[in-house]
């Protein structure tokens, strides 16, 4: 391999990091809830439009809260899409409760709306929909079933910021949801998340869970002469290190989504005659799912032909991935989860996919060299 490696994530560097940094130290105030947390909030609710937003530590936190606040506890279950981050489920077997599997739709990788409403019983007491890859699966019928069987709506949207179904933001759908800022993410602050809460009447127990169960948030607005231990809780706080940069990124987000979009498209553009030929599908988002250019995926034509390609791709200095194992047919999915119904979609989808580096400071010189590796890939010849 001569060529120099392509990556298939770096992280994001948006101007203004060092100088916010900087005026955090200068501060003294290093800890959590100061103006850079206040305002990385205001900034996620601007982009989003939820009412209000919570600084976490990472979306794992933001899921946790979400379960806490809902009461979960056993003998209650949670539909969650098979193909996830383990977090989706983890978060809601902390509190005992099940999370039942479901299969997705194989052109979006999202949650199967057809499956999820099968899975719904007497015990069911809310839907975690995970937007993967910033794709939403059809939220006007995923809210009539949860209104109808009396249900929460979760959102794990830490794929989806600015994404949008219906013209709609993702995030605001759900009483609650969840987003990332890990590295990985369109806009990252190396590990960080938030809490977008919809319905405000969760806001005041919101702020005692992720204040260590007290009532410190109150303290420090002045609605209370002392905090003290009142419900449980952990410390879910990022630093003001963090929330810095964090701001930085939420103030340079349309210049990362426009970048990210182009190169989204150019693979879009490039590859559709690569994937025709080949027996291969590329990702494509429903009209109405408008989606964040998070990742860039296609399925190879089978399970065998994925793996080479892959190990054709890395040959050729480009660092392609899968993803997800899919949590009904894992160790601990196995353990603590249900699966109702098998997961087909879910199964061949996992066994398929291909991510594509996709990165907002890429290089087109990059882009292309991805592009003119994968149509060099003959799948009849694998």
């Amino acid at each position: 391999m001569t060529d120099a490696w392509i990556p298939f994530s770096k992280p994001f560097r948006a101007p203004g990091e060092l100088e916010y940094l900087d005026a955090v130290l200068e501060s003294g105030h290093t800890h959590g809830d100061g103006p850079f947390t206040s305002r990385a909030a205001r900034g996620i609710e601007s982009i989003t439009g939820s009412p209000h937003a919570l600084l976490t530590g990472s979306g794992t936190h933001a899921l946790e809260l979400a379960s806490w606040l809902l009461d979960l506890g056993p003998g209650d279950e949670v539909v969650v899409p098979s193909f996830t981050f383990s977090t989706t489920a983890a978060s809601i077997i902390m509190t005992g409760a099940t999370p039942v599997f479901v299969d997705i739709d194989p052109r979006t990788g999202s949650l199967d709306v057809d499956a999820m409403e099968a899975a719904v019983t007497e015990r069911t007491r809310a839907v975690s929909v995970v937007h993967y890859g910033g794709v939403a699966p059809d939220m006007d019928r995923v809210l009539a079933i949860a209104h109808t069987a009396g249900i929460a709506v979760v959102e794990d949207n830490a794929h989806g910021l600015g994404a949008r179904w219906a013209g709609r933001s993702c995030g605001t759908f759900g009483v609650l949801a969840a987003q990332s800022f890990h590295a990985t993410k369109n806009i990252q602050c190396g590990e960080g998340g938030a809490l977008l809460i919809n319905d405000l009447a969760l806001r005041p127990r919101a702020e005692v869970l992720r204040e260590k169960g007290t009532d410190r948030s109150r303290f420090l607005r002045g609605e209370v002469d002392k905090y003290s231990w009142i419900d449980r809780g952990s410390s879910y706080l990022p630093s003001e290190l963090t929330a810095a940069v964090l701001t930085a990124q939420l103030e340079a987000f349309d210049d990362v989504q426009k970048r990210r979009h182009a190169i989204w498209d150019a693979y879009a553009e490039g590859l559709a005659d690569w994937a025709d030929a080949s027996g291969g599908t590329l990702m494509s988002p429903p009209a109405e799912a408008e989606h964040p250019a998070h990742v860039f995926w296609l399925l190879a034509p089978s399970r065998g032909s994925r793996d080479a390609m892959l190990d054709h791709l890395r040959a050729a200095g480009v660092g392609a991935t899968f993803h997800y194992i899919p949590l009904h047919s894992s160790i601990a999915g196995r353990r603590f989860g249900r699966t109702p119904a098998p997961c087909p979609a879910t199964d061949d989808f996992a066994g398929r996919l291909v991510r594509l580096p996709l990165w907002a400071g890429m290089p087109d010189s990059s882009v292309e060299r991805v592009r003119d590796a994968v149509v060099a890939f003959r799948p009849a010849a694998a």
